[in-house]
């Protein structure tokens, strides 16, 4: 006498339950179409010892401005950045670095290596693969390094430079120096990396330590865990791992870099000076060095600082018009 209702209720339960399905499949699906109009379109490119994963967006005969992001973030720290510059016409390219998202190495037998002049030979191999002659650089944390290097190195492919942090080339006797304890103490993750507890403990904990550093780089930044999932994602790379120990190891002088690479550092050695026109950014994670003056004079040519009081480390997500300014004001002293 039951059979007819139970058969009824159950009916409605799998209805209820398609019904939820795509109601999920559906929001994925809405996040993903947002994450794309974001950023623009992602595509993969081979150049020099990868492939590439990068997004586009903007009109291609745009001016190209290329933004360079650090870790432990990736590219959707530019999620609001792009958007307002392609508002203005520039063509935007946001690549994923060695051992993030989608970029791979094309061969096994390549060293995964996180020199400073590797991850900028890789942007000038990008260019070269999208034929793109000159671009409108910008970047923060390993970003605005690589930015700074290739303005170093490559001046006739730097149309002009915004760079969080300012001169970020690193010079490897420099860094045989200690600092003082306070400067010491916010370096703790360089120090743990350079054992092999650290390096175990990394990839075991990656999400999480990863988490630890946004709070701890940017104090005043409310994140959810939505923003962080979206770039914690491109931890999963298989290169990850490998890549940021090496880096960190070798700017202690911990861990050698490539020799193909060995004429580059030497002159990245002599600090060189960026001729470029160039913008500084300054925020609350810079402390006593946020008025810009220890490196004004590594910069000459048009110039200026600025100084974001309120704000951490990631600076483009935390502050993305003001970044997306900087970037039109630099281009306007091209001119």
């Amino acid at each position: 006498m039951f059979t007819k209702p139970i058969f009824k209720f159950q009916y409605m339960i799998e209805k209820i339950t398609v019904s939820l399905i795509l109601m999920i499949l559906f929001n994925v699906g809405l996040a993903n179409a947002q994450q794309k109009s974001y950023l623009g379109t992602l595509k993969q490119i081979d150049a020099g010892v990868l492939n590439i994963g990068y997004t586009e967006a903007g009109p291609t005969n745009g001016t190209p401005v290329i933004l360079l992001h650090g870790w432990p973030y990736d590219i959707h720290s530019y999620n609001e950045v792009v958007p307002l510059l392609v508002s203005k016409g520039y063509r935007v390219i946001t690549p994923y670095l060695r051992g993030f998202g989608t970029t791979r190495f094309i061969s096994d037998n390549t060293m995964r290596n996180g020199q400073q002049s590797a991850v900028a030979k890789d942007i000038i191999a990008l260019m070269d693969a999208l034929k793109i002659n000159k671009a409108i650089v910008g970047g923060f944390d390993w970003g605005a390094r690589t930015a700074d290097v290739m303005a170093a190195l490559w001046p006739e492919r730097v149309k002009a430079l915004v760079s969080v942090s300012g001169y970020l080339i690193t010079n490897l006797d420099s860094n045989q120096n200690p600092l003082n304890p306070t400067a010491e103490y916010g370096w703790w993750y360089q120090y743990y990396f350079s054992t092999a507890r650290g390096e175990k403990g990394y990839g075991d904990n990656t999400y999480e330590f990863n988490k630890l550093i946004w709070k701890l780089a940017s104090p005043k930044w409310n994140f959810d865990d939505a923003t962080y999932d979206q770039t914690a994602a491109s931890f999963k790379n298989p290169d990850h791992v490998a890549i940021v120990i090496h880096n960190y190891r070798w700017r202690l002088s911990l861990a050698k870099g490539e020799t193909q690479y060995e004429d580059l550092e030497n002159r990245l050695a002599k600090r060189p000076v960026i001729t470029v026109p160039t913008i500084t950014i300054s925020s609350d994670f810079d402390g006593l060095a946020a008025d810009g003056k220890a490196y004004a004079n590594k910069f000459t040519g048009k110039y200026s600082h600025k100084i974001l009081n309120g704000i951490g480390h990631n600076v483009p997500q935390e502050a993305p018009k003001a970044f997306a300014d900087a970037i039109s004001e630099v281009d306007s002293y091209t001119k």
